[in-house]
Order: C-alpha cells, then sequence, then structure tokens
C-alpha cells in the first residue's frame, strides 16, 4: 500500500521509509514559529530546557495580535518577548503582518515541517507542507530541540469538482464543506484537497481552504504543489505526491457547480446557509482581512464592488491588509486610494479586529460580517455581538448597503 502526501513527509522528517496512521514519530521541524500572543508562555518552559534556540534560520516569531500594542498591558508583553529574543538568540523577528501571511511570503517551502503557537499554522499546507498548530509549552521544546512528537494523522481525501458561478469564491467553498463536515467532524485528520477546482485556484484561494481546516477539527490541510506554488513563493523545495494506491480513511467528491454565495451563522462556523436565507439582516461593521482572505486577491475583488459606490452610512468597514507586501502591492495598484474614497478605514497590517484586540471591537448588540475564520460568540469583541462568516465580495457588497447582501450585483 502506497502513502499519502502527508505520511510521505512525515516519513522524510522522521527519517524512515514509511509511516502509517496511528503511529508515533519524531519528526525534525523545518519551521517553528510563535506570536504576540502565545510567545510569552513559552519563555519559562524554554529556558528549563535550553539557553539558545535550535537553529536561529529556523525559529520565527511575530508582533501581528496586537500590534503597535493596544495597551500598556500589550506593551509589557512585548518587551517581554523582545527580551526572551534576545537571550534565546532569535534574529527572524517580524511586525510586519499576519504571521500565516509572512511565512508563506519569505519562509515555508514545499515537504517543509512547520509547527506553530496558533491554531491556524494549517494555513501553509496550500504550499505542499506539513504545517499543524500546537500549543505554547510544546512550541517551547520544540525551540529547544528542533523536533516534535506527532502521531500520523489518517487522511481525508476531497476532490473540489465542477465549477464555480460568479460571485463565488474560496471561500464560499471552504464555508460549504465545514457545514457539512462539522465542527468536529474531521477531529485530528489530514484534509488532501484535490480537483480540477483545486487546480485552477490561485494560491491565495488554496490559502483560504488550508486555512480554515481547523475549523471541522483537522490536524492540518494541505495540497500538492505545483508551478503555482513555486512562482507565489519563490523558492524551490520538496514537491511530493500522494501514491495512486494511497490509503484515504475516507473521499469525500464536492461539486460546486451550483454553489451560491456562503454565509455562518453565529455562534458556530459550522453553522453555514446559502446568502438568500440572511440577506437583508442589517449590520454594524464590516471587516475584510486576516490569514483567511486578507491577500491582495481579496483586496482587489473588495476593490471591485466598492469602487463608485460609498460604505451605507452608519457602518464601519475595516480593511486590514495581510502583510506589508500585500499593503504595498495594493497601493501600487490603487486599491487603498479607492477603499479609502468608499468611506473604509484601512488599517496596518496585522490580526487585531479578527481576535477583537483593537481597531475594531464590538459592542453589545452590534453585528459584524467578516472574511475571517471564527464567528465564536466574543471572537471580536462583547460576547453579547453577533458575527457572520463571508467571503470579500459578500462583506463588500454588505458595507454598501448596510446589510447582509449579495455581491453577485456588483459584479
Amino acid at each position: 500500500m502506497g502513502m499519502t502526501l502527508v505520511e510521505k513527509i512525515l516519513a522524510k522528517a522522521a527519517g524512515v521509509e514509511k509511516v502509517s496512521p496511528g503511529e508515533i514519530i519524531i519528526a525534525k521541524v523545518d519551521i517553528a514559529m510563535s506570536h504576540d500572543t502565545t510567545t510569552p508562555l513559552a519563555i519559562k518552559p524554554f529556558f528549563e530546557i535550553a539557553e539558545r534556540v535550535f537553529n536561529e534560520n529556523k525559529v520565527v516569531i511575530f508582533f501581528d495580535h496586537v500590534v503597535p500594542p493596544a495597551n500598556i498591558r500589550s506593551a509589557i508583553l512585548h518587551k517581554k518577548i523582545r527580551d526572551f529574543i534576545e537571550k534565546a538568540g532569535i534574529k527572524n523577528v517580524h511586525m510586519e503582518g499576519v504571521c500565516h501571511q509572512v511565512l508563506a511570503e519569505k519562509y515555508v517551502k514545499p515537504g517543509d515541517i512547520v509547527i506553530g503557537a496558533d491554531s491556524h499554522t494549517c494555513t501553509h499546507g496550500a504550499l505542499g507542507a506539513f504545517a499543524t498548530g500546537v500549543g505554547s509549552t510544546d512550541i517551547a521544546t520544540v525551540y529547544a530541540l528542533g523536533k516534535i512528537w506527532l502521531r500520523v494523522p489518517e487522511t481525508y481525501r476531497m476532490n473540489i469538482l465542477g465549477k464555480l458561478k460568479r460571485g463565488v469564491y474560496a471561500k464560499d467553498v471552504i464555508l460549504n464543506i465545514i457545514g457539512y463536515i462539522g465542527a468536529d467532524g474531521a477531529v485530528y485528520k489530514s484534509i488532501e484537497f484535490h480537483g480540477d477546482l483545486i487546480k485552477e485556484f490561485s494560491v491565495s484561494s488554496r490559502l483560504t481552504l488550508t486555512n480554515m481546516v481547523i475549523e471541522m477539527s483537522a490536524m492540518n490541510g494541505i495540497i500538492e504543489a505545483d508551478e503555482k506554488t513555486l512562482d507565489y513563493i519563490g523558492r524551490k523545495g520538496t514537491i511530493f505526491h500522494s501514491d495512486k494506491d494511497a490509503e484515504y480513511e475516507e473521499v469525500f467528491d464536492f461539486e460546486m457547480n451550483d454553489l451560491e454565495p456562503q454565509v455562518a451563522k453565529p455562534h458556530s462556523v459550522d453553522n453555514v446557509t446559502d446568502i438568500s436565507e440572511v440577506e437583508g439582516l442589517e449590520i454594524d461593521q464590516a471587516f475584510i482581512g486576516t490569514c483567511t482572505n486578507g491577500r491582495v486577491e481579496d483586496i482587489r475583488i473588495a476593490t471591485q464592488i466598492l469602487d463608485g459606490h460609498k460604505v451605507k452610512e452608519g457602518v464601519r468597514l475595516i480593511v486590514t491588509p495581510a502583510s506589508n507586501r500585500v499593503y504595498l502591492e495594493c497601493l501600487r495598484k490603487g486599491y487603498i486610494e479607492k477603499l479609502l474614497r468608499a468611506g473604509a478605514i484601512v488599517t496596518n497590517p496585522g490580526c487585531g479586529p479578527c481576535l477583537g484586540r483593537h481597531q475594531g471591537v464590538l459592542a453589545p448588540n452590534e453585528v459584524a460580517i467578516s472574511t475571517s475564520n471564527r464567528n465564536f460568540m466574543g471572537r471580536m469583541g462583547s460576547p453579547e455581538a453577533k458575527i457572520y462568516l463571508a467571503s470579500p465580495a459578500t462583506v463588500a457588497a454588505s458595507a454598501v448597503e448596510g446589510k447582509i447582501a449579495d455581491p453577485r450585483r456588483y459584479l
């Protein structure tokens, strides 16, 4: 019996010829990452193991969740992290956007083992890497030793078929899949995406898919790397392919020809419906950004809808590019100016509004529509607020109308 894509990557990292689901391995780590929310809890356990990180080229720390610091407490934590960075010999430090976007731009290669102290580290599977999130004490061990124990996951193969209608995007695809599988329908599974639609998708769209596999409790998501991948990252890596006789725990075929724009209703990501079921619901805030949908492609789509329109009076539209690189490209293309003229607030790159830390916190009883990956109670501020998840196109159209709106009218 052959091996899946993830099994091949894990076997290489473990230094063995073959691994099987359920097997416990010790894998060498290529990239280890934490940010300003998860790093502080890793500091004490790290120094109980080592004085310096295992490899200064393979450890990356980000200031992205509350940047610049929004309050004294955040500023103190940032100082604590900077002290740790100096003492532990960490050289790769960034304050230029969301960790997952910058990792994709500057570090991750096909075939890598990427371990991050953030649940959405699974994003990097779109680049043909094995990427998964761990806790702060786990990342402390990785920083010290450069390796991690893993249980080899069973794999779900998902064949994404058909052609998307106008106004339907990768975000709609993954929301539809999560709605079908359920929030706990893929616990500790590897999600391997295949199909003609995946091949057609840009790397930005693929990153949206793998970013959200954690919302069905998967361990990781992965897509075979191709020329699009290498063009996007500008780096070489080891490209693996699943064997034709690889064994999958389950195979799903998702036909997307008739898919409508999707919306996840409060307070669960798998509470997904067609837009017609929620259209017309009034909103207070619209948010475009995050590691899910803060790339150039996403901002371009939103700008196309907003160009020539104004954000509805009484509605806040917040746009947060995922990285400085994204921001600069959007500036060059004129997107930022058009967004500002439409009435949007454009923030510095980071995670702030997504998790309700700053730059867009919701008050009680407010309603937001967001391109982020989670709509849990209290996620963006008050636990009495409501969050709806959708594509950048749907969020932009909703900002224009002041209520959840079908983007196809604007395309």
